[in-house]
């Protein structure tokens, strides 16, 4: 499997899913307001962080079966070992969240119990497939399946929301997106089941009892601000937040793609401690880790304002949250690259150390910096959390394997970006200049001359880049461009 290729094909595949899922979210911001969102917002959230309340449950299983089957031996018993656990702590999930109905409905401020319940199994089955999917080593149908969920998410909620379903309908077709993926993903799953014995249970819970904290670590940074911001803050101003956050996730795609195809790649690697190869590896996914969310960073501070304008005038107070989460997003991929390759050379004790000490420190600042300054609050804890975490396992890689920071390769990408914000902000003041009222023509307009910009920029600057470009490109390249 090449990497920039598979990287490029799961990038590719989330992003033509999230550019639906994005003009999708532009049309209910626009017809529903910031409040049904933020109502919206909050049931994702209660449901996401739901699927890991049994300490080694649902979320350390898929990673632990993932990482197993990577390996290459007894695939079929540890595919079956992981759904027999998998499905009991679901059912268990699943019973709890309708005993306690009425405390959710209290807490989200409309009755979605049963809408929580329902989407929480269909995303546990989501989330296993593409587990068994990564593990098979087919992470360019893993990633393909992004668009399908995506888009039928997207279509079906539109609908409904036209028909007048409002929050219903969202819940609907977000459902129905989950369902999609489950059953088309199964079609790809080649593994055959086979009757585990107790030494696989074991071997999972052994690498599970570290790495569910790693998926509790994941959804802590995506949506512990919203579940604090849904007891402190207004349904509005949780809508306006959620906005700010999916632009900021649409920027993370890349550095998502690249760690997805990487980790593979990376067990497979310290399974024939070839350590060469996993710190060539880890150098790589930092190199391009910040590729989109860099220049994303510099966009968000020159164009934030008119691009959540976009979604209404009630969207324009967001615009500090949208850089700080965007900043937030930088830092994590960082953090997400590293840690990544402790879980790939089958270190999760110290893993699950510091995606402990991630956690504690980002549900405390938000938490305390909500209660003090409101929901800019949330981004400032987020922000600083990220940069903690990333910190903290920067040096836990390091004390165990030899690689090397791409200072040149990161400076380089910041000052392409420089010189793109350069002229991106000329085009701003020439538009402003002359009173063109048409916000999204000048968007769009400044959107890709910044994109054009950077990359030739990029180009030019960095002999790494070029050769990244030049050797996954299916064209060849004149050598005189090279």
């Amino acid at each position: 499997m090449r990497i920039g290729q598979t990287s490029f094909v799961v990038f590719v595949s989330k992003l033509s899913g999230s550019a639906i899922g994005f003009l999708a979210t532009i049309y209910f911001a626009r017809v529903l307001g910031a409040d049904i969102l933020g109502y919206f917002a909050l049931v994702l959230a209660l449901v996401t962080w739901l699927t890991v309340p049994s300490g080694a449950g649902v979320v350390g299983v898929g990673a632990a079966m993932k990482k197993r089957m990577s390996e290459g031996r007894d695939t079929g018993e540890y595919l079956t070992a992981s759904l027999l656990i998998v499905g009991a702590v679901a059912v268990a999930i699943i019973s709890s969240v309708i005993m306690l109905g009425d405390y959710v409905d209290a807490y989200v401020g409309r009755p979605v119990a049963s809408f929580v319940a329902g989407l929480l199994a269909l995303q546990l089955i989501s989330e296993f497939t593409r587990d068994i999917l990564s593990g098979e080593q087919k992470v360019h149908i893993s990633g393909l399946l992004t668009p399908v969920k995506i888009s039928g998410q997207s279509l079906l909620k539109l609908g409904l929301v036209v028909l007048g379903f409002e929050l219903t309908g969202l819940l609907i077709g977000h459902a129905a997106g989950g369902l999609l993926v489950g059953i088309v993903g199964l079609y790809f799953i080649s593994t055959e089941m086979a009757r585990p014995r107790r030494e696989h249970f074991e071997s999972l819970f052994e690498y599970a009892r570290f790495s569910w904290l790693s998926g509790l670590k994941n959804k802590s940074f995506d949506d512990v601000d919203v579940l604090v911001l849904g007891v402190f803050v207004p349904s509005a101003l949780v809508g306006i937040y959620s906005v700010a956050w999916s632009i900021a996730t649409f920027l993370t795609l890349f550095d998502t793609a690249v760690s997805s195809a990487v980790f593979p790649e990376l067990s497979k690697a310290d399974a024939e401690d070839s350590r060469d190869i996993v710190s060539k590896l880890v150098n790589d996914s930092l190199t391009y880790g910040g590729l989109i969310v860099i220049p994303g960073l510099f966009g968000s501070l020159i164009l934030g304002e008119r691009l959540l304008r976009v979604y209404g005038p009630e969207f324009t107070q967001g615009a500090t949250v949208l850089w700080i989460l965007v900043l937030a997003s930088l830092l994590y991929g960082y953090q997400k690259q590293l840690m990544n390759a402790l879980n790939a050379i089958d270190r999760p004790d110290l893993a699950f150390r510091i995606n402990l000490s991630f956690i504690v420190a980002n549900v405390v600042l938000n938490v305390v910096l909500v209660s003090a300054v409101g929901y800019v609050g949330a981004a400032i804890a987020t922000a600083v959390s990220a940069g903690f975490g990333m910190v903290v396992s920067f040096f836990v890689l390091r004390a165990l394997l030899s690689f090397s920071i791409p200072h040149g390769e990161i400076a380089r990408q910041f000052l392409a970006a420089g010189l793109m914000a350069g002229i991106v902000m000329a085009g701003l003041r020439a538009f402003e200049a002359i009173e063109f009222g048409y916000n999204v023509i000048v968007l769009l307009t400044l959107v890709s001359v910044g994109a054009s910009v950077y990359f030739v920029a990029l180009y030019g600057l960095s002999t790494e880049f070029r050769s990244t470009v030049v050797a996954n490109s299916p064209v060849r390249i004149p050598q005189r461009l090279r």
